[in-house]
């Protein structure tokens, strides 16, 4: 059962049975994939008719080679951000099978080709050859490159999961997937920049980069179309040839991963002891004594380790950076958008035993008295303040940088110290007030019938820390508009410093009591996802 003509066909039908009975497990799954295929298959359809109506247009090759480019890049990387969401992907399933890795390849590469990816993929490249092909033998080399582009897509992304599935299906591994985030966050602002530029200089300066990617698999692909809409046989012949050669290098590395993956033990999740005792000293030795270094410690390990709390920090940080940088960089933004960055990590003080999930029972044993609560919320709030004071204040000084507007920065900082410290505040009271079940496996981020509470805790705690934000603001406001006011500006610095921290105080004297009292009732909420 070695051979790839008999195999072939079985996997194909197993990929088919895979789709059918991951339907019929529940109504709202068979729900949720009819609705993503049909959007998926939608929005193919406009992408084609908007390629074809590029057609003649004098910068239609820039356009589809680049298109064809970043579409690659997006088989590179989906099965580092989504390791589990095909089964096909996981050749380890495989390895107590009497099968070679050789005909396993064509085997496993027919039946990738089943699905809404391929098919969208499809569509894409079918849309970029009829954008560019001019004559029977263009539209004949457009047909090879479609096909060829196809394969290398896909076999590209079953060659980046079976070199990296053991560590990716590890738990740590799985943490790959909170820079899926990062990568949204980054890559819409970019597109937005993007498209900016374009609509002010025009689709041109895609020429320059369209002709590095034309020989870049499988960009080269369609390139090889254009190249022979032109006349230029010889070079559309080489084109193909990359790409058919690519194809055979890709699955060259496949077939030797899985030889590896069928033959050799698991070490991907192995840690020397040395190791292990060093993570476990090294942190602690840089933070206070007590309870409150041990809290610290907790939180942010739990910051580092936890893949959910991981994600929410790493998109907040992203987010942080990005919003008043990418507008600052475009010339639309203002300095003030540096406060961005103080309310996204701001937002991480919500809903704290809530991150504990069910292990808050543990913390809850410690927890004998008012002062063991607001020892613990200060050393919770101490920990988040570690990374976001120096946060913060980096993304003021570079969004001042980038816009030349330095007499602004103690202002600026003054406003994100009191928003922090007012987030901070209000994060603590509705963390005791409001909590609720964050889920370990899938994205969910609330539990079944919490999603109210996370509304009132997170929106209505934004809300309040605004207001709380107010005199601040007002006197910013009436010291931009005084006479005289940017000689006094610089004291917002400390005065917005000494005010964050009062409210942070504040707030944590008042959540105390209450997280004290209501212990059982956190317990439960935590514990229910």
């Amino acid at each position: 059962m070695s051979d790839a003509s008999t195999i072939t066909p079985v996997f194909v039908r197993l990929k088919l049975s895979l789709l059918r009975n991951g339907l019929r497990q529940s109504s709202g799954r068979r729900v949720a994939y009819i609705a993503s295929a049909v959007l998926t298959l939608l929005f193919a359809a406009l992408q084609l008719i908007g390629l074809i109506a590029l057609r003649g247009h004098e910068h239609a090759a820039s356009v589809v080679i680049l298109l064809v480019a970043v579409l690659a890049l997006g088989w590179a990387v989906m099965p580092l951000f989504f390791p589990s969401g095909d089964e096909t992907l996981d050749p380890t399933r495989l390895v107590m099978l009497p099968l070679r890795p050789r005909p396993l390849v064509g085997a496993l590469l027919a039946a990738s080709l089943v699905g809404i990816g391929p098919l969208f993929t499809l569509c894409l490249l079918t849309g970029s050859v009829i954008a560019v092909a001019h004559g029977t033998a263009a539209y004949v080399v457009g047909v090879l490159g479609t096909v060829l582009g196809l394969l290398v897509c896909v076999a590209l992304a079953r060659a980046v999961a079976a070199a990296n599935i053991r560590l990716l299906t590890s738990r740590k591994g799985r943490d790959l997937a909170v820079l899926s985030g990062l990568v949204i966050a980054v890559g819409a602002q970019v597109v937005n920049f993007g498209a900016q530029r374009l609509g002010s200089a025009g689709l041109g300066q895609l020429d320059p980069a369209a002709d590095v990617l034309s020989w870049v698999p499988p960009a080269s692909a369609i390139s090889a179309t254009d190249a022979a809409s032109e006349g230029s046989y010889g070079v559309a012949v080489l084109q193909l040839a990359l790409t058919a050669g690519a194809l055979a290098a890709l699955i060259a590395v496949w077939a030797r991963h899985l030889t590896r993956l069928m033959t050799e033990p698991d070490g991907s999740t192995l840690q020397s002891p040395d190791t292990a005792v060093r993570q476990s000293t090294g942190l602690g030795r840089l933070l206070p004594a007590g309870r409150t270094g041990t809290v610290m410690e907790r939180s942010l390990r739990y910051i580092w380790r936890d893949p959910k709390t991981k994600a929410a920090w790493v998109t907040s940080l992203a987010i942080g950076l990005i919003v008043p940088v990418f507008n600052a960089v475009q010339g639309t933004g203002s300095v003030y958008f540096a406060c961005f960055a103080a309310g996204m990590l701001g937002i991480q003080m919500y809903n704290q035993f809530g991150q504990d999930t069910s292990a808050f029972w543990m913390v809850a044993m410690t927890i004998s008295s008012t002062r063991d609560a607001y020892v613990e919320l200060r050393a919770r709030a101490f920990a988040l303040l570690v990374i976001t004071l120096p946060y913060a204040t980096l993304v003021t000084a570079v969004t001042a940088a980038i816009l030349g507007a330095w007499a602004r920065l103690p202002e600026t900082l003054g406003l994100s110290f009191a928003l922090l410290g007012a987030m901070l505040a209000t994060g603590a009271w509705s963390s005791a007030r409001f909590p609720y079940s964050i889920p370990q496996e899938g994205h969910k981020n609330v539990a079944p019938g919490q999603v109210g509470l996370a509304w009132i805790s997170i929106f209505g705690g934004m809300v309040a820390a605004a207001l709380l934000c107010a005199p601040v603001i007002a006197l910013t406001i009436w010291l931009n508009i005084s006479a005289d006011g940017d000689s006094w500006s610089w004291l917002l610095l400390p005065t917005g410093a000494a005010y964050g921290t009062a409210l942070t105080a504040l707030g944590l004297h008042l959540a105390a009591p209450r997280t004290a009292t209501r212990l059982p009732e956190i317990l439960t909420a935590v514990s229910k996802g």
